[in-house]
């Protein structure tokens, strides 16, 4: 049996990277005694898969991973039990049993929301909303990304699926997928840079809203959908 879990990351703990994140997952898995399947072969290992990595400094209201069980209470249940003890920051949003036919959480993921806001160091140009929007409705917006195979050329537009503006901050849509993740800071930063504006470092503070996989129409649903 799978079960999904979706979790928030806030406040202090956002500086916490993702490969501890998964090690203290593996730790409160056991202290809330959640009969999680092992691996076989010399080192058995939970059965565990995240989603989309949250980056260091970033907090989040979306993030997700899977679990295979080799017994089932109820769904309630297990978001009560990891809840009880979940470390200060961290809070089980809910639970979901997977069907059968469920692909995991990493290989679902499709596009994730945010909402990026400015440090008091950035100086911003009185009208940078309004030339932010002329940046996001270009036909095409040629950049140069870094890769672990090197640096390719792409067309950032196709990665960007909704941008606006909110009051002091911008909420943005992007691909997620493992072959073309997007990251907000890469597309504020080039932004940034297209109308020459220097960034101080740690220039920006980002929230991640949701995470997304297709449904069989195409439509965009959070990993957990009851729909």
């Amino acid at each position: 049996m799978k079960v999904r879990i979706k979790f928030s990351k806030e406040g202090p703990i956002k500086f916490i990277g993702h490969l501890d994140v998964m090690r203290y997952f593996q730790k409160a898995i056991r202290r809330a005694d959640i009969d999680i399947a092992y691996s076989t072969g010399f080192s058995p290992h939970q059965i565990m898969s995240f989603a989309s990595p949250l980056s260091v400094g970033h907090e989040s209201r979306g993030e997700y991973f899977d679990i295979t069980l080799n017994s089932f209470t109820s769904e309630e249940d297990i978001k009560e039990r990891l809840n009880q003890v979940m470390a200060e920051g961290i809070r089980i949003l809910d639970a979901a049993l997977l069907d059968e036919t469920e692909g995991n959480a990493m290989a679902s993921v499709a596009a994730a929301d945010y909402l990026v806001s400015f440090s008091n160091k950035v100086h911003l140009p009185d009208d940078w909303k309004d030339r932010l929007n002329s940046f996001y409705h270009r036909e095409t917006i040629p950049v140069i990304k870094k890769t672990k195979k090197g640096e390719k050329e792409i067309d950032l537009k196709e990665g960007i699926y909704q941008l606006e503006v909110r009051e002091e901050s911008v909420y943005i849509l992007l691909d997620a997928g493992s072959g073309s993740n997007i990251k907000p800071g890469f597309v504020m930063e080039t932004f940034f840079d297209s109308i020459g504006v220097s960034l101080p470092e740690f220039p920006f503070r980002v929230r991640r809203l949701e995470t997304y996989k297709r449904d069989d129409s195409g439509n965009l649903k959070p990993l957990i959908s009851r729909i």
